[in-house]
């Protein structure tokens, strides 16, 4: 079983940064894939960034050029550096993982989320 632990959301100026965090812990065979992911009120989530073990990156186009994600393969973490926030970037963020299991199931964990408010 894994557990994904968010934090660094919080209160920021539109134009600010801000940093999210998430690890995993617990038993597990290996982790292939961890995202990050956000959901507004009303609409479904969306991808906001992955990163593979292999190091391939992708970014919505939302965020490309002022969010970036790094993955520390040993430690089994993830972070968004977020910069140029907007207004809308405004909402909860979760934290994904994509693995196996020690039975070798193939698993995706969420975390509990951590939420981002964008105001001046």
């Amino acid at each position: 079983q894994v557990q994904l632990v968010e934090s660094g959301g919080g209160l920021v100026e539109p134009g600010g940064s801000l940093l999210l965090s998430c690890a995993a812990s617990g038993t597990f065979f290996s982790i292939y894939a961890m995202a990050w992911y956000r959901q507004a009120p009303g609409k479904q989530r969306e991808l906001v960034a992955s990163s593979t073990n292999s190091g391939s990156t992708k970014y919505s186009d939302s965020v490309k050029g002022r969010f970036t994600i790094s993955r520390d393969n040993a430690k089994n973490t993830v972070s968004l550096q977020k910069s140029s926030l907007k207004r809308e970037d405004a909402t909860v963020y979760y934290c994904d993982a994509g693995g196996q299991a020690e039975d070798r199931t193939y698993h995706d964990y969420w975390g509990e989320g951590t939420t981002v408010t964008v105001s001046s």
